[in-house]
């Protein structure tokens, strides 16, 4: 992890904008898919780290997160990144058996593409 990613997550922790427990949650993801050897800086990470962080409080306050038809293009690029959905699927079962928290479908696929872009940076 860089600087510029470790400040995003300081800055979140501090802000209260978020649960301390969804902050955790995040960062041993970035951990573990840093040990796999995924590319985890502010440019790869940065956006799935404040995306999964705000889904994941949204989840943890009972809030409702808005479920959405994945579009044709969506389906198109997972269909192309199985280990990435697989992966995402992985940390959505985490999320609920950690936290309580339900990621619902539309959750996971946009993790999945997060996971696929990390993808294309480590092939490419």
């Amino acid at each position: 992890m860089d600087d510029q990613l470790a400040q995003r997550i300081q800055l979140f922790r501090e802000g209260g904008q978020v649960r301390p427990e969804a902050v955790d949650f995040v960062v041993e993801e970035l951990a573990a898919l840093a040990d796999e050897g995924r590319p985890v800086t502010e440019k790869t990470a940065g956006m799935l780290t404040s995306h999964l962080m705000m889904a994941l409080t949204r989840l943890l306050a009972g809030e409702a997160i808005e479920q959405f038809l994945t579009d044709e293009e969506v389906a198109a690029e997972l269909a192309g990144h199985p280990e990435a959905v697989e992966r995402a699927r992985r940390t959505a079962r985490r999320a609920r058996s950690e936290l309580g928290a339900e990621l619902p479908e539309s959750e996971i696929n946009f993790l999945a593409m997060h996971l696929a872009v990390l993808g294309r940076r480590v092939a490419g």
